[in-house]
């Protein structure tokens, strides 16, 4: 038993690293650290500087081939969560940047001049709340009196506050920690905390050490959506915005490499996090791989509106906010819409 535990305590320690360095898309910790002027790529006058995360945005479009014949040059700024991202969206220091559903609401509400341009929708398998295997809860009704670890304003924190809803709970019958990743896991496999709400890989991450199990998942929840996010001054700006154009077609053509080739862009994705290979595999083949190119919709508007509602009668953010200012449809093109279901990957 001793030695079981040791080895559990190890895999931790061994987990934290890569944990605290791993870009969150979904975090939501404002101070988190920003490395700008990362690398350039691309060639002309026209310089479109973009907001990345570690294993974003930059890597997958390297790893398929879409940053090969730039007209344009692109200077890539990484940044450790969403919400410092859009703060340098606001700012103008970014011109556009990748980030999930949850940051955008906080920064309107905030204020910020951000604009939604581009959405892809996926599963929400990822988006979890797990527990300890040996806990006693078996479904989120037991969750009344219970404490959570949650990363405030990321998407996890909603999809806790709707699956706490769905399960007949209110935030307030719970006692949420709000921590960042690396805090919470030491604190979920330490046992001071009763469960964790988290985002892919986090959730894979935790499920391949053997550390806890899922209660339940944002699946049918939430609504699955990333975005990018661009600055409105950098879209008045015509040949700033044929660029942006450019940039999200490069993008969605590269998540349907990543459809089509998960375990070549999940070792990509390991090296370039950090991430053990069986990890990223996993959360590729749960939660990446079915991401699937949407339009700026009226549908996504009412359903981040519901978010950005949900968090403004929580008081969590300091006003009401009318999501549909927030958002730009000129580059839709002919995509589906935002209420499209992600993509089902057969398995050979």
């Amino acid at each position: 038993m001793n030695g079981q535990r040791m080895r559990r305590r190890l895999i931790s320690a061994a987990l934290l690293l890569p944990l605290a360095f791993l870009a969150t898309a979904c975090g939501g910790d404002s101070a988190a650290q920003t490395s700008t002027g990362d690398g350039t790529d691309g060639k002309g006058s026209l310089t479109l500087d973009v907001g990345d995360q570690k294993g974003g945005s930059e890597a997958v479009l390297r790893a398929a081939g879409e940053l090969d014949d730039l007209d344009y040059k692109i200077k890539w700024s990484t940044f450790s969560s969403g919400p410092p991202l859009l703060e340098a969206v606001n700012a103008k220091a970014v011109d556009i940047g990748g980030v999930g559903n949850t940051p955008p609401v906080f920064a309107a509400g905030a204020g910020s001049r951000i604009t939604v341009v581009a959405a892809w929708h996926g599963t929400s398998k990822g988006d979890a709340i797990l527990v300890p295997n040996g806990s006693k809860l078996t479904k989120p009704e037991q969750l009344k009196g219970k404490s959570v670890a949650v990363a405030q304003g990321s998407s996890a924190h909603y999809q806790l506050v709707a699956s706490l809803k769905k399960a007949g709970l209110a935030l307030g019958d719970i006692e949420p920690k709000y921590l960042q990743p690396a805090d919470a896991l030491a604190a979920f496999t330490s046992g001071k905390v009763d469960a964790w709400a988290v985002w892919d890989p986090y959730t894979s991450q935790v499920l391949h050490a053997d550390q806890g199990r899922v209660l339940t998942t944002g699946d049918g929840v939430t609504n699955g959506l990333t975005f990018q996010v661009a600055a409105p001054d950098a879209l008045r700006d015509e040949k700033k915005a044929a660029a942006v154009e450019d940039y999200l077609e490069r993008l969605r053509r590269a998540q349907d490499w990543v459809f089509e080739h998960p375990e070549e862009w999940a070792k990509v994705w390991a090296e370039d996090t950090g991430l053990p290979y069986e990890v990223a595999l996993a959360s590729v083949k749960r939660t990446n791989a079915s991401r699937v190119a949407v339009a700026v919709d009226e549908p996504l508007v009412r359903s981040e509106q519901e978010i950005a509602d949900t968090f403004a009668e929580l008081k969590l953010i300091p006003r009401t906010v009318d999501f549909s200012r927030y958002v730009d449809d000129r580059f839709n093109s002919d995509l589906p819409p935002s209420t499209s279901a992600p993509r089902v990957r057969k398995e050979s």
